[in-house]
């Protein structure tokens, strides 16, 4: 065992968190733990990370074991890149590589004396320096930067990052540092499809022990070999990937409901029983002694009866549904040529997106690569370079983003509500109830409230409002499993459109049966889901070059709005015809007949724009 939990309890602001709660973790564990927000995981890593203590209880760990928790993020002078910070995970090898350089520099120096006891050291401290890895340092940095997509800002002064990057470039350095157990809390949050995929590839090869609290359903099946799932204060450990966790738990509910409805039929008769041998005692003449006793005996034999407890089947939950408005003309979005550069940053070159009513479309792409740009250029919040984007008739938008903003954090949670939604206070009450926020919950200061919190205020918000285009960023973000799938069931039945940005690879896959894959500043539309569009991403980068991939050989910056459409019809041809091909070859490979229909349609749809700027092109030339 490397990590032993014994009968620990917890309170916090009078709250029991868990009590009596016991877990032994072997060394070489994948574990992961699941829970409702608010079930206490962070409390649990903070308590096996010594941040906090047990009130009662104890923790103990084998001999020498080196802890690994990214928890408060450190504060560091200007002068320290994200760099230095990832190199700072090696301090021995650091200090060696500098006592090296001291060396060095005597050595240099031909008057030295001493000269072979310094050789003699210097050979002793570069054994060692090699022993413990040390020219393999600047490899294992660089792999770590790549595999989690920090190349773009690795080199800026870290205090001045974002918290997301400041939060992947600390998950860099505890990586580096290799501890023998590793705790993770929500890892995948601040990463991009891409990184994540990486980092379940690195867990599942690590060699010291790997807890992690997540809500990634996919990540968890990849990476986990155990599941410690938290409810009620008490914690039941399963073996198996996250998939085989949800099955044996709802058998192990269901057996234990059976065992509660058996036990409590028991009881009922013993009950009676009871209360019958009660009646034929004190109706005998005179009363009956020995019947009494007997009554005694089964009351005795039902207090030391083991109670068994009712298992929680149905917990509480959001109730999730969306109003629908009257339906939007048949072009809900519509993308042509657009072009958005933000200083040298170039984030789209003449993307192009086509979204009709009730269609469900995907966008996915590394970070930072404009996916949530088209959102805010769509909602009118950017303006363009060039190009069109517009949305269609009669649309009205519900958005969801993954920073819900409030100017006055000081404000009550039922004010924020009630300004976006026009009821009385006792109806909004009722609504926000359905949504978890209970009692005086309600009366919560919105700056005082978790992510998770902020997001469910935010939906119950979006589903009374008269919506029909639903457009989400990252609307998993923060959300516990349960609440993901109540979501994920509202969203099916909603009967608008929806637009999605998301990482969350099992949301994308369960609701959206078109992906846009954006990558320098293309959109290439696929009639499929993540997983398949994945897929076929790859098959098209091996097959094409990538200057059709891309269609832009060179990057332009417009000098003025009319310049730029003169110059961009031959442009907008190339991009069509690129993507007519791409088309072409994915309806040659493809054996799945519904998606070779839909395939064939986008070929024809995009055939029609080809014709119109053909012919736009003509009258220009003449």
């Amino acid at each position: 065992m490397i990590c032993t939990i014994q009968e620990i309890s917890k309170m916090l602001g009078g709250n029991t968190i868990f009590q009596d709660l016991s877990l032994s973790i072997k060394t070489g564990d994948r574990l992961g733990i699941v829970g409702r927000n608010g079930s206490g995981k962070t409390t649990l890593f903070k308590l096996i990370a010594g941040i906090e203590a047990p009130d009662e209880g104890s923790i103990h760990f084998k001999k020498g074991t080196k802890i690994g928790y990214l928890a408060q993020i450190p504060s560091f002078t200007v002068d320290i890149t994200g760099y230095d910070v990832l190199g700072s995970a090696f301090q021995t090898l650091n200090e060696l590589q500098s006592m090296m350089k001291q060396l060095e520099m005597k050595l240099s120096n031909s008057e030295t004396e001493n000269m072979d006891i310094l050789l003699r050291n210097y050979g002793d401290i570069q054994e060692k320096f090699t022993n413990l890895g040390g020219y393999l340092m600047e490899s294992e940095i660089d792999k770590v930067i790549q595999g989690l997509q920090l190349a773009n800002f690795v080199h800026q002064s870290f205090s001045s990052l974002s918290g997301g990057e400041q939060t992947k470039i600390m998950l860099g350095k505890l990586l580096l540092t290799k501890p023998d157990l590793l705790l993770l809390d929500e890892p995948t949050n601040h990463l991009d499809l891409f990184a994540v995929e990486w980092l379940e590839e690195y867990l599942v090869v690590y060699g010291g022990t790997v807890v992690i609290i997540s809500h990634d359903r996919y990540f968890l099946d990849k990476v986990v070999t155990k599941v410690a799932d938290l409810e009620e204060g008490e914690l039941t450990l399963y073996h198996g990937s996250y998939s085989s966790f949800t099955v044996e738990k709802e058998e192990r509910i269901m057996r234990e409901f059976l065992e509660y409805e058996e036990q409590q039929k028991k009881i009922k008769k013993m009950k009676e029983a009871i209360k019958r041998l009660k009646i034929w005692a004190n109706e005998a003449v005179p009363p009956n002694a020995g019947l009494h006793r007997q009554a005694r005996n089964m009351e005795r034999a039902l207090e030391r009866m083991e109670k068994v407890r009712k298992p929680l089947i149905d917990p509480k939950k959001m109730g999730l549904s969306f109003e629908v408005a009257p339906r939007s003309g048949k072009e809900v979005v519509v993308m042509e040529g657009v072009y958005k550069s933000f200083g040298d940053k170039v984030l789209l070159q003449k993307a192009c997106l086509n979204v009709y009513w009730k269609e469900r479309l995907a966008i996915v792409g590394r970070n930072g690569t404009g996916k949530s740009t088209i959102l805010n250029v769509l909602r009118g919040d950017i303006p363009l370079d060039s190009g069109k984007a517009r949305l269609g008739s009669n649309v009205r938008v519900g958005f969801l983003s993954q920073h819900f903003e409030v100017i006055d954090t000081k404000a009550r949670l039922i004010d924020v509500f009630r300004s976006e939604v026009n009821v009385f206070e006792g109806e909004a009450r009722h609504i926000l109830a359905k949504f978890m926020f209970y009692g005086p919950d309600v009366f919560k200061r919105v700056g005082d409230l978790s992510g998770g919190e902020r997001m469910r205020l935010r939906l119950a918000q979006l589903m009374h409002q008269d919506i029909n285009l639903l457009i989400l960023d990252e609307p998993t973000n923060h959300l516990d499993i349960d609440s993901r799938e109540v979501l994920e069931d509202a969203l099916e039945d909603f009967q608008g459109t929806i637009l999605a940005v998301s990482h969350d690879r099992y949301f994308l896959n369960k609701l959206f049966p078109r992906t846009a894959w954006l990558e320098k500043g293309q959109l290439t539309t696929f009639e499929g889901p993540y997983e398949w569009a994945r897929e076929k991403w790859e098959e098209l980068k091996k097959d094409l070059d990538p200057i059709e991939l891309v269609t832009i050989k060179e990057r332009f910056k417009p000098t003025n709005l009319k310049t730029v459409q003169d110059e961009a019809i031959d442009e907008k041809i190339a991009i069509v015809e690129t993507e007519i091909k791409l088309l072409v070859q994915q309806i040659e490979k493809e054996d799945d007949w519904e998606n070779y229909e839909r395939l064939v349609e986008s070929k024809k749809q995009k055939e029609e724009i080809l014709d119109k700027l053909l012919e736009a092109w003509m009258e220009k030339e003449l």
